[in-house]
């Protein structure tokens, strides 16, 4: 499967996604951390992809979603934006619109 393949299926199985440096538990920048942050203040579930282990998604993503920089929220497959958006939708009450009634596909499909 191809990269850009794998990212379409990434979105598709994933109604919020985080592509960001290291994982939620460790980051492995300022701000991939404070997009986390952010994200698990909702306390909402999201899925992350960390792009450090996976140089092809790394290299094909910002030339997909037309945005250069990490991390990169994604919601029901649509960018969202980066860590200023995703701070600035946090504290304004958007996030947790967006958020709002998210189904996540059943495990046993």
């Amino acid at each position: 499967m191809d990269t850009v393949a794998r990212i379409k299926e990434q979105l598709e199985q994933n109604p919020v996604l985080l592509y960001m440096k290291g994982t939620p538990q460790f980051p492995m920048c300022g701000f991939s951390a404070r997009a986390v942050a952010c994200m698990k203040a909702e306390g909402q579930p999201f899925a992350y992809v960390n792009i450090l282990q996976d140089p092809e998604i790394r290299a094909q993503l910002p030339k997909y979603a037309n945005w250069p920089t990490f991390p990169q929220l994604w919601i029901k497959q649509e960018l969202i934006g980066g860590c200023d958006i995703i701070e600035e939708i946090h504290e304004n009450g958007e996030l947790a619109q967006l958020l709002q009634d998210i189904e996540w596909p059943s495990a046993q499909e």
